[in-house]
């Protein structure tokens, strides 16, 4: 059996009970296996329960190679047109939008034009994508900044001024402080 990506599917089995015991008094191996690398990963156990195959799981797969499906999940929060900036993170980061695993199977009118497209015009457009990068950031740094006013307003219309009162000058701790350090 095989994987298309590293660490998505994994394999699991119990070896034993071996006879005799280790020294240790352990009568079983818990092994994993990775389809893709056949990464293996194995440990002794006196008995196999439920909690000591979870643990297992948790520390030396979670723990060490993620969750398999982290990797969608965050490629669909860095492909989502985010409100506060009116672009998407990955935009933001390399200059372009992402090509996502669909475009690749089903092309786009995008993936046409840039596989018949030769490879000196591709360089200076993705130089060109490049050099406008900054004017897109801009453009999100101005974008947020207008969501933050019109995310404020209403809110500062329920917000009533707080009165202060004049006599009480001193600050909290300072008579301390003035101990401490002077």
């Amino acid at each position: 059996m095989s994987s298309p990506w590293l660490f998505v599917a994994w394999g699991m089995d119990v070896i034993g009970p071996i006879e005799p015991a280790t020294s240790n008094g352990h009568r079983f191996i818990l092994v994993a296996i990775d389809y893709f690398t056949k990464w293996v990963e194995a440990k002794t156990f006196k008995s196999v329960t439920k909690k000591a195959v979870v643990d297992f799981v948790h520390s030396n797969i979670i723990c060490r190679f993620g969750i398999p499906k982290l990797p969608f999940a965050l490629l669909g929060y860095r492909t989502t047109v985010r409100t506060s900036e009116g672009a998407t993170p990955y935009l933001l980061v390399y200059g372009t939008e992402i090509v996502i695993p669909a475009e690749v199977e089903i092309p786009s009118l995008r993936i046409v034009v840039e596989a018949e497209i030769d490879d000196d015009e591709w360089v200076k457009t993705r130089l060109e994508q490049l050099s406008l990068i900054d004017e897109k950031r801009l453009a999100a740094v101005c974008q947020g900044q207008l969501y933050q006013q019109r995310m404020a307003r209403p809110y500062n219309k329920k917000v009533r001024p707080h009165i202060e009162d004049k006599s009480v000058e001193m600050d909290i701790n300072s008579d301390v402080v003035k101990r401490y350090y002077v």
